[in-house]
Formats: structure tokens, sequence, C-alpha cells
């Protein structure tokens, strides 16, 4: 493996980590865009500040815009390739727990995968959009430790009762990244325990 470092919000470093990728492998097959972040202060819009918003929206939709632009020429030269943005939940209902920003920033990844999905479907080229439940993650698990009333409210609508594992969402990835899923592009794939198609959860 190579390792690149590389701020996502950064341009110039997320152009030298393709660079590097197909530099060093000769193509790009699989572009996986999962930077993300949720701190505490993007909560409800009345209580989040313009600089807490800018933040999040850089890392979690402006990275995955660079990310993209900066793959799909690669790409599109080949002319395959598969691309997955981790958009989330919450791109597609309203979350219980209200993280403004956070949020936009999915809905946005959301929208311009499936825009990116057709536009370059006869190109060879998919790109899906993965959309986690909440995830058993260090982040998650720091929620709890801060917030055990609020994270408990997450867990309360999950139909399956639990939350999911990240093994559970790298094989979803798998999936999408490989010619299992190759008639599938510009799509949401919930991987959520059930919350979407809930309308209430069994107790």
């Amino acid at each position: 493996g190579t390792y690149v470092h590389c701020n996502v919000a950064s341009k110039e470093d997320v152009d030298n980590l393709f660079k590097v990728a197909h530099d060093t492998y000769g193509r790009i097959d699989i572009a996986f865009n999962n930077a993300g972040i949720s701190p505490p202060e993007d909560d409800s819009i009345l209580d989040t500040d313009l600089e807490a918003w800018d933040k999040v929206q850089l890392v979690n939709l402006t990275s995955v815009y660079l990310c993209c632009k900066a793959v799909l020429p690669y790409m599109l030269e080949q002319k395959s390739g598969s691309i997955i943005n981790t958009a989330s939940f919450v791109a597609v209902m309203g979350a219980a727990t209200s993280q403004i920003s956070y949020s936009a920033s999915k809905g946005g990844v959301l929208s311009m995968t499936r825009e990116l999905g057709v536009q370059f479907a006869r190109e060879g080229v998919r790109v899906n959009a993965l959309c986690p439940g909440p995830v058993n993650t260090p982040l998650l698990k720091e929620l709890f430790a801060k917030d055990a009333e609020r994270a408990a409210r997450r867990l309360v609508h999950v139909p399956m009762g639990r939350f999911g594992e990240p093994e559970e969402m790298a094989n979803a990835v798998l999936f999408l990244a490989s010619d299992e899923s190759s008639f599938m592009t510009a799509n949401t794939f919930l991987v959520d325990g059930g919350i979407s198609g809930a309308y209430v959860t069994p107790l």
C-alpha cells in the first residue's frame, strides 16, 4: 500500500493524492470519499454559528467535490471506475437530533453523487452514495460518553435495535466498488438497520 498525507479540504493535497495513486499504480479504479466531521457546535440552526456551518460544509461536502473533480479525469480516460461518496441516512430524512450543517452537507453529497452518476453513466464511470445509519465508531462512543440521553435517542429509531458496525459499511462499499454492482449508478445505497423505512420502531 501507499500512504499519502492529505488534507481533504485542500485542492493541492487532493490533486496530489490522486496523482500519486495514478503514478504508482498506473490507473485508479475505485475512489471512496469518506472523510467527515460532526462537531458538537453543529446543532440546531438556532445555535449553530456561521463558523461551525462553514467548517462542516468544507470537510463534508467541498472535500467530496474536490475528490470527485480530481479523480474523474483519470477514470474518464480509462473509461471505467467506481466512485463511492459517503452521505448519510439524514440525507433522505429529517434527523431526530439536529445537526443542521451536517444534515445539509450530506444532502449535498447525495445530490452531487446523483448528478455525477447520471452525467458519466455512458462513459463507464459509476458514482454511488453510501448512506449509513448510526455506526459504532469512536465518534459515536464519544457521544455516548458525553450525552447518553442524546445517543439513546438515536438508537430508539433503529428497527434492528442496534448500531451498525464499521465492517458492515465496509462490505457495502466493497459491493459498490466491485463489478457485482455493475448496473448501479446515481444510487442512494442505504445501510441503516431499517431507519429510513420505519414509521415507528418496535420496543
